[in-house]
């Protein structure tokens, strides 16, 4: 969403997706803090060129991500649909996350 003329803004609402339960099966909390981690996750292993396109700025019941370049929230936005909506996708996400080191912030 535009928020301001030329400033824009991807929001989820953390607590609402498909992959809440499998999330919390995984033994992680699908709260705003989470959702940067899949964000950064997500960057460094499938979308490099996005790195530093953005900031973040979530809370515990919502993700988000802002910034001048509408087409990088864009692209984010369909990864991280990608996941919010695949029980699969997520599972691996964090699978290989894990596997790497990464620690989601949740």
């Amino acid at each position: 969403m535009e928020t301001t003329p030329g400033a824009f803004s991807l929001l989820l609402d953390a607590g609402t997706t498909r992959v809440d339960e499998l999330v919390e099966e995984l033994g992680h909390e699908p709260n705003g803090y989470f959702w940067e981690g899949v964000a950064q996750f997500l960057i460094s292993t499938e979308a490099q060129t996005l790195e530093g396109r953005f900031s973040y700025d979530p809370e515990g019941d919502m993700f988000c991500a802002y910034g001048d370049d509408r087409s990088a929230l864009e692209e984010l936005a369909t990864l991280m649909s990608s996941v919010a909506t695949d029980g699969d996708r997520m599972r691996k996400l964090i699978t290989s996350a894990e596997a790497t080191g990464f620690e989601f912030d949740d």
